[in-house]
Order: C-alpha cells, then structure tokens, then sequence
C-alpha cells in the first residue's frame, strides 16, 4: 500500500480546506534512489506526499477521489507504466481532473507528444533540474485549486437554479386570504413560502387602501 511519509498513520490526512489538499502530491517510481530524492526534496517544499513503488499501486491510489490531487509517475514501472495510468485514470469522473506529471528519460518529441496524448498535463525529463520541477508542480497544484473553486461556483450555482425551479410554474394561492399551496399540500403564507424558497424577505407595512379600509384615523380612539 501507499507509504506516508509525514509520520501520520492515515492513509491520506485529513485536510482542513482545499489548500491543504491541493499540496498532496503522490509520487511513482520504481527507482529507490528517485523515489528518496523526490520524497526528500517535496517534503522539503513543504508537500504531504504519499510515495509509491509501481505502477499498480499508485493507480490503486489515484482511483481514490480522495487520494493526492497531483502525482509525479515515472514512465516505465512494473505493473502498470506512467502512460496507462494517465490514460486510465482519464476515463474515470472521479480521477478525470487530477494533474498528472510524467517522469521521463526520454527526450524524443513523438514519445513525449505520446505521454501528453494520453492524459499527462505535462513531462519532466530525468536528471531533474529541481527549480524546473518545483515550477511544474506550482503549476499543478494552481491547475488544481482552479477546479476545486470551479467546481464549488457550479454547486452553488446548481443550488441557486434548483432554488429558481421550484418557484416556476403555476403556484395555487387562495383567492381570499392568499395563502400558498406546498407540494405536500398543506397551506402557509406567501410571504413565508418566498422566503423560504428564495432570497427575498419581507417587510409588512400598510398600502394606502388599506389603510383607509382598516385603520381609523388617529387620533378617534380606533386601531392603528
């Protein structure tokens, strides 16, 4: 299974917010030596990263919507190689927004335009230049936190629409005391179904018919 590296004994950490997510980062590579200088150099920058030894096994994690948000996979691991997993994990609804970086010694356009065309967002080529690598990953996890605000605009503009609906159509009122008709049928105020399925709020006052209709003038001793 996934090996945290922080000392925590969950499997990811809970978060607070999705800042904090969006600075888990996975990390796949067969290669122990990598696997070490990556896992040093991200703790370093201040990444919760969750490492991995194959291919299989970081796939296993990413499919988890709740796994790291961003994973760095080597090319060519046992198992299942970088490219299958882009192109997996780009299938999946769940997994279709993660930024995924492959890791890679080789320089060959065709074979990198190959990674890109599989699902990676983007490529880094081994040895690591760390200031490139460090760039890349403040690019994934910017990617990244625009989703996640993306994603909570569309919720609340679904809520807001839902909101909109359920006052469409045709509402039964009451012709005499203007009373409104819920859907499981029992009768309440228009002022207090309106406020409750949208945003207006009321405030009572009197129109000036009314106020001739049902109000002695002051000063008479009537009613206000």
């Amino acid at each position: 299974m996934g090996l945290r590296t922080d000392g925590r004994s969950d499997a990811f950490g809970a978060r607070k917010g999705d800042q904090m997510r969006n600075r888990q980062v996975l990390i796949a590579d067969d290669e122990e030596t990598t696997r070490h200088i990556l896992h040093t150099t991200l703790i370093h920058w201040g990444y919760d990263v969750t490492v991995c030894k194959d291919g299989a096994e970081a796939y296993r994690i990413l499919r988890d919507p709740a796994s790291p948000p961003v994973a760095l996979l080597d090319w060519n691991m046992p198992g299942m190689d970088g490219v299958e997993i882009c192109g997996e994990l780009r299938k999946e609804r769940d997994t279709a927004t993660k930024y995924l970086v492959l890791l890679t010694t080789r320089s060959n356009k065709e074979d990198l335009v190959e990674g890109l065309r599989s699902g990676a967002d983007d490529y880094v080529t081994k040895p690591f230049h760390m200031g490139e690598l460090r760039a890349r990953l403040l690019v994934g996890t910017r990617v990244v936190s625009l989703h996640s605000e993306l994603a909570q605009h569309i919720t609340e503009l679904t809520a807001a629409l839902d909101k909109v609906k359920r006052l469409e159509g045709l509402l039964p009122i009451c012709a005499y005391c203007k009373s409104v008709r819920r859907d499981k049928g029992y009768w309440e105020q228009v002022d207090k179904y309106f406020s409750e399925h949208s945003s207006v709020r009321f405030t009572h006052t009197i129109c000036p018919s009314c106020l001739d209709k049902h109000c002695e003038p002051l000063g008479t001793g009537g009613p206000v």
